[in-house]
């Protein structure tokens, strides 16, 4: 039987760039989603505790499924094994930013309309 592929997903929340590891994800039925299934975090066995992976454990603990917007993923990888999850500040690149837009909806029409 083949194993099940595991995919890193890089995504910004906030002030945040939050990188887990799951096994299914897809194009979510809602608009302007991915929906994330079946999370993998690293084993307890390590001598060590990383405190991120331990905060992302805690975020992530009951969670069946999370709707994660696209315009917030960053990267989205296959990889041969999971590997450790963790949460870092994002941090700025200049003073250079996107500037902020409203979401087109489908059928929905400007003002001009």
């Amino acid at each position: 039987m083949a194993q099940q592929p595991v995919y890193k997903v890089i995504f910004q929340n906030g002030s945040e760039v939050v990188e887990v590891y799951a096994r299914q994800i897809y194009q979510s039925d809602l608009w302007g989603f991915i929906e994330i299934e079946e999370f993998v975090f690293g084993e307890r066995s390590q001598l060590l505790v990383d405190p991120s992976e331990e905060k992302l454990k805690n975020t992530f603990s009951g969670v069946k499924r999370s709707y994660i917007p696209l315009h917030s993923v960053l990267r989205i990888d296959e990889v041969d094994k999971e590997g450790t999850g963790k949460i870092s500040e994002a941090k700025p690149r200049g003073n250079v930013a996107a500037f902020p837009f409203p979401p087109n909806h489908p059928g929905q029409h400007g003002p001009e309309d």
